[in-house]
């Protein structure tokens, strides 16, 4: 063990399969246990709308590694001391919101390589993401095993999406459909074209295209191209099956 580990989701999406996970947002133990034997390829732990708890992640990190799904975690924003602070905790794939530029996009991958590719501080010697030690060529590994993915989630950033699927190291585009319908300031269900075209677009790019949806309407979205696809939610699942039950 002296090599970052191989990142199985990000040798997926690079060899085009498609995936469907689930988003996590009660930061719990047990639900994220259920999830990641759920049958999920995937599963995103919230930083953005629910706490960002570096312990809270860490222990959710743990209780994944033991199951089949891979974890992505999302951060609050495109800040280089959180993507430092989630990386360290050994997560492989990280999402972060509200990318419109490329140079963001830069920027972004720019805080998830070690120099001289990018700006990620040296200390993964202390932290989990390096055996605490024990991964001697992690330095060395880790910037090739890193996904990358950004969320696009305004107008600004579908008119780039070509210039950002273009940056090195982005690895998927993730469509925001709420925010987005929101910066366009219709309902969500008058965007859903303007959805349509950008999975197209980026998949058309070269990179993975992603974007939260319901079960229904999967296989559209993947039949356009996307390939990281969220279809439920820990926090939407638990209310939907309450209203059920009380309803």
């Amino acid at each position: 063990m002296t090599a970052a580990p191989i990142n199985k989701l990000k040798a997926r999406l690079s060899a085009g399969e498609k995936t469907r996970g689930l988003w996590l947002d009660f930061h719990a133990d047990a639900v994220a246990e259920m999830a990641g034997n759920s049958g999920a390829d995937w599963c995103l732990i919230d930083g953005e709308h629910a706490p960002f708890d570096p312990a809270a992640l860490l222990t959710q990190l743990r209780v994944l590694a033991g199951t089949k799904a891979e974890p992505i975690i999302r951060v609050p924003a495109a800040e280089a001391w959180m993507l430092k602070q989630v990386l360290d905790l050994g997560v492989q794939n990280v999402m972060v919101p509200m990318i419109e530029t490329a140079d963001q996009a830069q920027a972004v991958v720019r805080a998830c390589r070690y120099p001289p590719d990018g700006i990620r501080g040296v200390g993964a010697m202390v932290a989990r993401a390096g055996g605490y030690g024990a991964r001697t060529d992690y330095l060395v590994t880790a910037n090739a095993q890193i996904c990358v993915i950004v969320q696009a989630e305004s107008a600004r950033a579908l008119d780039n999406i070509e210039a950002i699927a273009a940056v090195d190291g982005i690895d998927a585009i993730f469509i925001g459909p709420a925010d987005l319908a929101a910066d366009l300031g219709k309902p969500a269900a008058e965007v859903r074209a303007v959805i349509d075209a950008g999975i197209a677009r980026i998949a058309a790019a070269g990179v993975a295209a992603g974007l939260v949806t319901s079960p229904a309407d999967c296989a559209h979205f993947e039949a356009l191209g996307a390939q990281l696809t969220s279809i439920g939610s820990d926090t939407r699942i638990m209310l939907a099956g309450l209203q059920d039950l009380f309803g």
